[in-house]
């Protein structure tokens, strides 16, 4: 038997997650908000892997918990985020998966686009998930992660804040509303380079972001977390004294 996996978080992401580990032949060990993460390596012993399938607004309270003796062999899989997200908790070489597959009640999960995946568990990753024919990409360099981090980022901030402003679906958003969501889209990756502290071709960035776009026309562009995103990418662009005039258009027409 091949040695188990913890997962952290057990809702629809991890339920995907977890369905691909087991098809795999990786028990799965369901760690709930009630246990405490501190007391489960003498617990959870000859882990293979430990995946944090939580949301972006619980991940900082989980990796400030998590045992040091496990950051080799963590999985993150969140949206918005960026290296110093885990470096912050003296975690220096995650395995990080760019999910683009959506799993929502009570639909099965639907593929966009194949999902890139690197670091030290990455085969892993792309074993368990290619087991229930999800599509994935094993990155050569971190370089490529990020570019791949600040990709996804730019997809969900500018078709959620956008979505504000024109509703409707991403091929709505590009097909009738081009002009403003490349505009929107510059102004998100101004943001995502100084965060990142490096920067990537624009063009090359917003090209995939279409390729994405065309993997489902269909993908409603404002979910419930809009307004946040949008607050949260503001806060951002105040941080770095960054000009992001369309964005701040948005905030005021939306109050």
């Amino acid at each position: 038997m091949k040695k188990p996996v913890a997962l952290v978080g057990i809702g629809e992401m991890g339920g995907v997650f977890a369905r691909g580990l087991l098809k795999y032949g990786h028990p799965v060990y369901p760690v709930t908000r009630d246990m405490q993460l501190a007391d489960l390596p003498d617990r959870l012993t000859d882990l293979e892997s430990i995946i944090v399938a939580v949301g972006e607004r619980d991940l900082a309270s989980v990796l400030e918990q998590l045992p040091a003796q496990w950051h080799d062999r963590v999985v993150l899989l969140q949206n918005e985020l960026l290296p110093q997200d885990w470096a912050k908790f003296k975690i220096d070489n995650p395995t990080v998966i760019s999910v683009w597959f959506e799993k929502k009640q009570p639909k099965d999960y639907k593929v966009i686009i194949p999902s890139p995946v690197y670091g030290p568990k990455a085969d892993l990753i792309a074993q368990s998930l290619g087991s229930i024919n999800i599509s994935t990409k094993v990155l050569a360099s971190s370089d490529d992660l990020l570019f791949e981090l600040i990709l996804k980022n730019l997809y969900i901030v500018t078709t959620n804040v956008g979505g504000l402003k024109v509703g409707g679906n991403v091929g709505e958003l590009w097909g009738q509303h081009q002009d403003f969501a490349r505009t929107l889209a510059n102004e998100v990756l101004d943001v995502q380079f100084a965060l990142a502290q490096k920067e990537f071709d624009r063009d090359r960035l917003i090209g995939e972001m279409v390729k994405a776009f065309e993997g489902d026309l269909e993908h409603k562009c404002m979910g419930r977390s809009a307004p946040a995103r949008l607050e949260r990418a503001i806060q951002q662009a105040d941080q770095f004294g960054l000009d992001v005039p369309t964005m701040r258009d948005i905030q005021m027409a939306a109050k």
